[in-house]
């Protein structure tokens, strides 16, 4: 049983599109035919039309000038708060409301109707403009032609919630905040690829890179990473007491702002009376609920109708479609690059060094060895997990990649099996010797936990898995945690994934931009390695397992750079493949983007979801059908 992508034809394709013997229109239908998703056709036909102009390719793209804005159908007409209340079921209640200090989707997602970044995605990864005038390209004169800096103009009258009016001194102040180790940003790995920030004048600064960067929009777009910050809330005497306030209470320049929140329980949203557009939002107020669990999140959307909005529904197909005959709403499944895995906890977690456990440059006494992780890897029914669990081969595929989802840097590499025999075998020569129905080596038992969130298709994932290790001599413990505990980034709190302590967790996460720098750094150990989770910086960095490889460093290092998209595709390629031979993280299914209900009475065009964005990107925007 393998996986893998037709690499090759799609970079035929690309050939001819370039030598002139396809049209854009020919060269689209037989890459669609072929597979090969639309924000990838639509990165590479806009890097041809720069070609055949003269321009600039911007990454895999070209950001057109004169883009148009997010998608707002049935707008037209309409008043703000004219729609009255919008209702949100997120069975992950998000715990605060900080972005850059976030680890869980549940918070960024409960952040973005109050936070904005500067540009936003659209589904096929083009640039659009939010607060700034017009997205940098090379031909407006914003974007050095080396790509070592970017120029950005605020546009004007843009306030802040409070009424104070937004500046390029909060862009600034925004970039010195998340590289400030004391903040312990969640976002400084992406933020660190800026050199520096420079005031051209009110409305206008300058971006500068070390070295040329086809990434430049990265920490500057979305939002996961892009969100800018109040200098005047946050730059203050008592700067910590200021942002534990910010935490529950944030001040933006998006459409809404909080009423009241409940951390891992509501948060209640009304209109920011000095948002930019004055006939949006439509609704007047947003309810978002948390808690429960994903099935009743569905039903409360699907079947009953008490709820607008579903997230996440990560509910066996059966249950869904039974679900959707209620018929006040409909479920709807975007492709995307989500990867549901198991990762590995590399150091020692049961035992205290320093002060510290899991403390990095410690050892794992079992899955520390290779073997084991072999093992484990061959031990997962990828097939049985996505057809019983998930939507399936087609939607919701078995994978053996980590980075998958973007055909060209979706590695032709890699293969997955369901081999029990092999496993052994592994064990065997690597000298984990069975006494009495479990393995052990040195005095050292192949006794491991495995953690995952509160959710029934993650524990019958779990019951999978540990049925088959325990043939071949695991003895494995489950352990679950509620996901508002399980996805809560706060230092204290060490059952949560940035802390892992435990041998195996599995969750998903897949990439939020469409260079995915930001989702590689999970795996990536940083100078000085600052960028893996400890108490240095409130394991608040991305890299929770304590995996240190420099040969995979150097070439993320490397990707940061370079310009031409083959040459990037294929170390992003090299990296998933680095991480896959090494057994660093064990893929199991390529996971929708999102897999939601939607109410029949809510436009769903307007969602316009994707893995660049959080599902609330555009609520600005959403409105009822006409009655």
């Amino acid at each position: 049983m393998t996986e893998s992508t037709p690499k090759k034809p799609f970079a035929a394709l690309y050939d001819a599109l370039k030598a002139g013997q396809l049209s854009r229109r020919e060269f689209t239908m037989r890459a669609l035919a072929l597979g090969v998703g639309m924000p990838i056709v639509s990165f590479v036909l806009r890097a041809d039309i720069a070609r055949a102009s003269g321009a600039r390719t911007v990454g895999f793209g070209v950001a057109a000038q004169g883009t148009t804005g997010a998608p707002a159908e049935g707008m037209d007409g309409r008043t703000r708060g004219e729609g009255g209340e919008l209702r949100l079921i997120q069975w992950q209640a998000p715990s605060m409301l900080s972005p850059h200090v976030s680890t869980g989707t549940k918070e960024y997602l409960a952040a973005a109707l109050i936070m904005e970044p500067m540009m936003h995605y659209l589904p096929d990864g083009t640039l659009i403009p939010n607060l700034v005038t017009e997205v940098p390209t090379v031909e407006n004169g914003m974007l050095a032609e080396d790509l070592t800096s970017v120029t950005l103009t605020l546009q004007d009258g843009i306030l802040w919630a409070d009424g104070e009016p937004l500046t390029a001194e909060d862009v600034v102040f925004t970039y010195d905040w998340v590289i400030n180790p004391d903040n312990a940003a969640s976002s400084a790995g992406v933020w660190g690829a800026i050199q520096s920030m420079e005031l051209i004048d009110d409305m206008t600064v300058q971006v500068v890179y070390g070295d040329p960067n086809a990434n430049w929009f990265e920490p500057l777009a979305g939002t996961y990473w892009g969100a800018i910050y109040p200098k005047h809330v946050l730059d203050v005497e008592d700067a910590k007491a200021a942002h534990d306030a910010f935490l529950l209470n944030p001040v933006g320049t998006g459409p809404y702002k909080i009423t009241s929140f409940s951390p891992n329980d509501q948060a209640v949203y009304e209109i920011n009376e000095n948002y930019r557009e004055a006939d949006k939002p439509y609704f007047a107020t947003v309810n978002l609920k948390g808690g429960g669990d994903a099935a009743s999140a569905a039903r409360a959307v699907l079947q009953t109708g008490d709820f607008d909005y579903a997230w996440n529904l990560q509910v066996e197909p059966d249950v869904l479609a039974e679900l959707e005959q209620g018929g006040r709403g409909v479920l709807r499944v975007a492709p995307g690059t989500s990867v549901e895995r198991i990762a590995f906890q590399f150091a020692d977690w049961t035992t205290e060094t320093d002060g510290e456990r899991a403390k990095l440059g410690t050892t794992n006494p079992t899955v520390g060895d290779k073997a084991v992780r072999q093992a484990v890897n061959l031990a997962c029914q990828r097939d049985v997990i996505s057809t019983e669990l998930y939507a399936g081969e087609e939607l919701e595929p078995p994978t053996a990649n980590i980075l998958t989802g973007i055909p060209a840097m979706t590695s032709p590499n890699t293969s997955w099996e369901f081999n029990l025999e092999e496993a052994a075998r592994i064990l065997d020569e690597a000298g984990w010797v069975m006494e009495g129905g479990v393995r052990a080596k040195d005095g050292v038992e192949l006794s491991i936990t495995y953690v995952t969130s509160i959710n029934p298709v993650r524990q019958k994932e779990q019951a999978i898995i540990k049925q088959a290790l325990e043939q071949i001599g695991f003895r494995v413990e489950l352990k679950q945690v509620d996901a508002g505990v399980f996805f809560d980034g706060s230092a204290g709190n060490d059952q949560n994934i940035n802390h892992f302590y435990n041998d195996l967790q599995m969750y998903t996460n897949g990439a939020t931009t469409p260079i995915p720098v930001a989702y590689m750094l999970d795996w990536y150990a940083g100078p000085d390695n600052e960028n893996v989770a400890q108490a240095a910086n409130d394991w608040n960095a991305v890299n929770y397992g304590r995996y240190v490889n420099p040969e995979y460093d150097a070439l993320l290092d490397q990707v940061r750079l370079e310009t031409d998209i083959e040459a990037a595709a294929e170390m992003f390629i090299q990296m998933n493949d680095i991480l896959i031979e090494d057994v660093a993280i064990v893929p199991l299914v390529n996971r929708a983007a999102d897999k939601y209900a939607i109410s029949t009475t809510l436009r769903d065009e307007n969602v316009a979801m994707s893995d660049f964005e959080t599902n609330y990107w555009n609520i600005a925007n959403w409105n009822r059908t006409e009655e």
